[in-house]
Formats: structure tokens, sequence, C-alpha cells
């Protein structure tokens, strides 16, 4: 797996899973549950919907 979420997307889907989460949590509802996808996706640095669309926000460093 070819890495395609870059720091600013890992960073901003790992508070959108830390809002998620508490909104379920808050509300006492299994959507709550929804906030795993961002967080995984975050942590693997890898997401499945970026591939068919060709989005890559992660940027290597070209190397001398």
């Amino acid at each position: 797996m070819e890495k395609n979420v870059g720091n600013v997307d890992r960073i901003i889907r790992i508070i959108a899973a830390v809002i998620i989460a508490v909104l379920g949590i808050y509300y006492q509802s299994w959507w709550g549950l929804l906030a795993i996808i961002p967080l995984a996706t975050a942590f693997i640095r890898f997401c499945p919907l970026y591939l068919p669309l060709g989005i890559k926000t992660f940027c290597k460093k070209e190397e001398k």
C-alpha cells in the first residue's frame, strides 16, 4: 500500500474522529462508531477512497 494521506490530512482526520466520537457519546448514538474510519485511515496513512479518485495528499521529499 502506497501512502496517500499527508500530515495535514492526517491531523484533520484525527480531529474529525475525536469530534464524531464525542458527539456519539454525548448523544448516546451508535453513529459515534463512524469515528473509527477517519481514525484508522489517519494511522495507516492510506485512504481507499482516494485511490479511484486519484487524490494523493502525501508528498515525498526528493532525495539528493
